[in-house]
């Protein structure tokens, strides 16, 4: 049995999930938990998930076949297909998505650490990582890696914690109403953190006042002796938390705020500067990444720490430490001199426009580009929502664009009436990459922006732009980009 999984006596697993034993003896324990019959190790519970495409119940005798202790399932009526081992634990409930949570729940309840839970429609992995890198300095911490942020992602998150972990920091995704009130149940949070609400994933919520009632499930569903970190420049997380009787941090631009920012200075390519303000003390900060929003996740990040009781002196040092996740809002350097912002991980309005407003700073006089990929999980929206996005990167001088998707042509309409000449607007295809344009326009101190939602793919565009001009040789991977003479970088 490895000890370094999470162990689970089949009593535990009764108890949590209020399941059934339909075979199998009361001394079974599981050294570990699966959602994936490819992924059964020797005395693992596998539990049958069932979702739109595929249904884990059609898995139950891989699983066994691989060494899995026990299955936990819901379609009982699947059983009779299956080869069953006498000495395997059969547990049924009436949900195993629900029962997964529950069991994560039980198990995040083991441990007395301190768990932040973030969420928001935009900027979550990056504040969760600048927390990391603040807390990651004094602290053995456990946090979300990649997307694993729903009903599937945070309870597996939940089982990576282990004995020596002092603090763990959970992002929290959703599509659907009821999402985060659950992941807030089954991570029972001290320190909640809402980014923003804007309109992200409307083809599930229908509105942003939607959208913010999920988000504000996250503040509504933790307990009355925990900590909310609360936005005070967006107008809904501050509806949000007037609900909140608890104990609050705040964050800003507003002197009101508890942690704030204060004389901010871009640097063009080698980033923001500003001075971190928490009550009464202050300090310079340089951070690596660009973007004025990328200042609101530092204060966000910034006030999570200090709920935790982090000092600003320690939160400012990793801060400035702090390195670029890749796909948001990375810098590339190429090798003539130009520039790639890549921020290829996801998008959506509210993000897109932040990439473009700071894309319109960082040019400044060069030529800016867009690759743009479709914005998805809009709804009715969608339309309206690329057109203004197209009209966007006409009034902010954007010199050409390639557009990708089904809404290439709603938002080239939106270019053009924005008045952006028709022969600078291009549509991607298998012939049409963009590549030989910039092979004749690209110059040095341009920059490309490549932005779209993520099953759209768009980073492999920064792939070929990469292959095609070269990165620096001076430049490294997530490290600050280093000065290209006759650039203005102010």
């Amino acid at each position: 049995m490895n000890i370094d999984l999470p162990i689970f006596k089949l009593e535990e697993v009764l108890k949590a999930t209020t399941g059934i034993l339909i075979s199998g003896g009361a001394e079974n324990i599981f050294s570990g938990i699966t959602t994936d019959s490819r992924k059964v190790n020797k005395g693992d519970l596998f539990i049958a998930l069932q979702g739109d495409n595929f249904d884990g119940h059609d898995f139950l005798q891989a699983a066994m076949a691989e060494g899995a202790a026990g299955v936990l399932v819901h379609d009982e009526a699947k059983l009779n297909k299956v080869k069953i081992d006498k000495n395997a634990a059969i547990i049924k409930v009436a949900d195993t998505l629900w029962a997964l949570g529950d069991m994560a729940h039980s198990f995040r309840k083991r441990f007395s650490i301190p768990v932040i839970a973030i969420t928001g429609s935009s900027g979550k992995t990056t504040t969760k990582e600048m927390l990391a890198a603040i807390l990651g300095r004094s602290k053995n911490i456990l946090r979300t890696e990649g997307n694993l942020n729903n009903l599937i992602g945070l309870p597996q998150t939940i089982f990576g914690l282990r004995k020596e972990h002092e603090l763990a920091i959970l992002e929290m995704g959703t599509n659907t109403r009821g999402e985060i009130k659950r992941l807030t149940e089954i991570a029972a949070p001290d320190i909640g953190l809402i980014t923003n609400v804007g309109p992200a994933h409307l083809a599930g919520f229908g509105s942003v006042n939607v959208v913010a009632q999920e988000k504000g499930d996250l503040f509504l569903n933790m307990a009355s002796g925990c900590i909310a970190v609360v936005n005070l420049d967006d107008e809904a997380v501050k509806n949000i938390a007037e609900r909140w009787k608890g104990k609050r941090v705040t964050f800003g631009m507003s002197l009101d705020a508890d942690v704030t920012a204060k004389d901010i200075e871009k640097s063009g390519a080698r980033g923001v500067r500003f001075n971190l303000v928490i009550g009464d003390k202050s300090r310079r900060i340089e951070m690596k990444i660009a973007g004025i929003h990328h200042v609101y996740n530092a204060l966000a990040a910034a006030a999570a720490a200090w709920a935790v009781g982090i000092d600003c002196t320690m939160i400012a040092e990793g801060l400035t430490r702090f390195q670029p996740v890749s796909g948001r809002m990375q810098m590339i350097k190429l090798q003539n001199c130009a520039f790639v912002l890549d921020d290829t991980y996801n998008a959506n309005p509210a993000s897109v426009r932040e990439a473009l407003m700071t894309l319109k700073d960082l040019k400044n006089h060069h030529c800016g580009y867009v690759f743009l990929g479709d914005m998805l999980e809009l709804g009715d929206a969608a339309d309206e929502m690329h057109r203004k996005i197209g009209i966007l990167m006409a009034t902010i001088g954007i010199h050409a664009v390639f557009l990708k998707g089904n809404f290439a042509l709603v938002t080239a309409a939106g270019a053009a009436e924005g008045g952006m000449p028709p022969q600078n607007i291009f549509f991607l295809s298998e012939t049409e990459d963009g590549l030989s344009y910039l092979k004749k326009n690209l110059k040095k101190g341009d920059w490309i922006l490549v932005k779209g939602s993520r099953r759209m793919k768009m980073e492999k565009i920064v792939e070929q732009i990469c292959e095609v001009f070269g990165r620096d040789k001076n430049e490294g991977k997530n490290q600050i980009i280093t000065h290209c003479a006759g650039v203005n970088e102010n």
